[in-house]
């Protein structure tokens, strides 16, 4: 048995829905753009996507590694690849979410929230995908407690990705099937 919501509680909804996107994106904005990818940014020690500097005894100061080097220490370069396509996918096609988000309630289009739908499966796939990978290349110099605030930020974010999917996966069977009628761009109506 379903309990009907009524208008105003699916348009909290949808609001709320909205609002999670926005963090979401957010959170991912902050972890790869301005912490510019970096998950461990200590004195002594500085691994991210596209930083892996280790302390150097001999020289007093940290030491970036480049790939050559870096295959070496054991890191692949295909899994630092992957681990990257996958955090930085998952920023961009979480990007894609709030427009057809916005054209499905409009237009009560089950297509197009569909679509969104898509788009915040692929990104909390490849999120946990990317963090996984990076994770596997570089545990032995860090550990849990060594993390910072942009791997935290990247943790939320695919919390929040993983509630935002469930949300948008049950929502439109509540609200968009009562917005069948002949003037579907009534959002759009002041």
């Amino acid at each position: 048995m379903t309990i009907p919501v009524p208008k105003r509680g699916d348009q909290l909804l949808f609001i709320g829905i909205l609002t999670l996107t926005a963090t979401v994106i957010s959170l991912l904005f902050y972890a790869l753009l301005w912490k510019g990818g970096n998950l461990t940014d200590l004195p002594h020690l500085r691994l991210g996507f596209y930083n892996f500097c280790l302390w150097d005894e001999g020289s007093g100061s940290l030491h970036c590694y480049q790939f050559p080097e870096l295959e070496k220490l054991g890191v692949s370069q295909i899994a630092m690849g992957l681990a990257r396509l996958g955090v930085y996918g998952a920023l961009v096609l979480t990007l894609f979410v709030p427009l057809p988000l916005v054209l499905a309630w409009c237009k009560s289009n089950r297509g197009e929230w569909q679509l969104a739908v898509g788009f915040l499966a692929v990104a909390s796939v490849l999120l946990a995908g990317g963090l996984g990978c990076f994770l596997t290349c570089v545990w032995k110099w860090v550990s849990l407690c060594l993390l910072g605030s942009g791997f935290l930020a990247l943790s939320i974010a695919q919390v929040l990705l993983l509630l935002l999917l469930m949300a948008t996966a049950v929502f439109p069977q509540k609200a968009l099937k009562d917005k069948n009628k002949p003037e579907s761009w009534s959002c759009l109506k002041a």
